[in-house]
């Protein structure tokens, strides 16, 4: 089978290798659709310590079971299915906390490898976090089920009011779909970005307004506020910006993963006597994952709209030259 692996930062190598076989409770997936996402971004970039290089690169996408072992149940070959690359172990202190998104092994096993042929479902996945992709959903829109459930859990962390006005600061494709979300829930959402493009497409997805970098959101708010901020761009310098955003009493999301080791200075009077509260999230739980799937399947996120195109695999490095050049939100690899 062709894999695509990410051989160090700016090469991407397209490898034959063996189509692999499964163990109990596995299952073997022929991939039908592959997503990019920003931390591939990220990872082809610069290296990322949750996708080693050289290594198997994508994780987001949906597939046909092409073999199952005679254990997993519910499912069949020829069954088509949507699911996540990553499911709790159950056990762990984090995991017996009801805190699954942390448990102590889901980075440490993660499935890497959906620009690939085949790829094999873990049992923990297969058990958890594998569902019945439904006929009247399209494979690509299917695949976007690893980030809808980042996202789930986002909006679960945000926990929104219903008379609260959210800015969603950064255009890609995280938080064009955490505005989706949230106008799904009849929230009244602004977005701040620096692509008048990608302002556009937010428009036309639902923002009740849009602002260009440099144009002060806060006039939305006629200078109050917003009740929650939510930081979409993994960039140093906006997760400091946002705070600027923020009324009094407000909350401050911090989607957007930075390098580890990264320091970031806020001002300690802004935080104390406004009581602003700053909160990290992290990936998701199988909850956040479900809801995720009813998503879908009602058809009320436009997901499509954030394919900018579709390339085959021999294609997947010009791909990602594209996005770091910020041409395009996703892209769609064929396989």
């Amino acid at each position: 089978m062709k894999a695509a692996y990410l051989i160090s930062p700016q090469k991407i190598e397209i490898v034959e290798k063996p189509i692999p076989s499964i163990d109990k409770g596995e299952v073997l997936i022929r991939v039908k659709a592959a997503l990019t996402c920003g931390t591939d971004l990220k990872a082809y970039l610069r290296g990322h310590p949750l996708i080693p290089m050289p290594g198997p690169f994508g994780h987001e996408f949906s597939g046909i079971i092409e073999e199952i072992a005679p254990d997993v149940e519910g499912f069949k070959k020829g069954d088509s299915v949507m699911l996540v690359h990553t499911a709790p172990c159950g056990e762990c202190s984090y995991c017996k906390r009801g805190l699954f998104n942390l448990c102590e092994i889901l980075t440490k096993d993660m499935m890497l490898g959906a620009f690939s042929e085949y790829m094999v479902v873990k049992k923990r996945v297969a058990k958890q976090n594998m569902f019945h992709k439904p006929e009247d959903i399209p494979f690509e829109e299917a695949a976007f089920l690893e980030p809808l459930s980042c996202i789930v859990h986002g909006v679960r962390t945000l926990n929104p009011q219903t008379d609260d006005r959210v800015l969603i600061i950064g255009t890609g494709p995280v938080g064009l779909l955490f505005m989706q979300v949230l106008k799904i829930m009849g929230i009244e959402v602004a977005v701040l970005g620096r692509n008048k493009n990608k302002l556009s497409m937010a428009k036309s997805l639902g923002a009740d307004s849009v602002f260009c970098t440099g144009e002060n959101p806060l006039v939305y708010t006629d200078g109050f506020g917003f009740d929650k901020v939510v930081e979409c761009t993994g960039q140093k310098e906006i997760w400091i910006k946002a705070l600027d955003y923020v009324r009094k009493g407000g909350t401050v999301l911090l989607f957007g993963g930075l390098k580890s080791g990264t320091e970031v200075c806020y001002d300690a009077g802004r935080l104390h006597y406004d009581e602003i509260t700053l909160k990290g999230v992290f990936h998701y739980n199988p909850d956040d994952v479900k809801e995720a799937v009813n998503l879908i399947k009602s058809k009320k996120l436009k997901l499509t709209e954030l394919i900018s195109g579709k390339m085959p695999l021999n294609k997947i490095s010009e791909v990602f030259e594209k996005l770091s050049k910020g041409e395009g939100i996703k892209y769609l690899i064929e396989l």
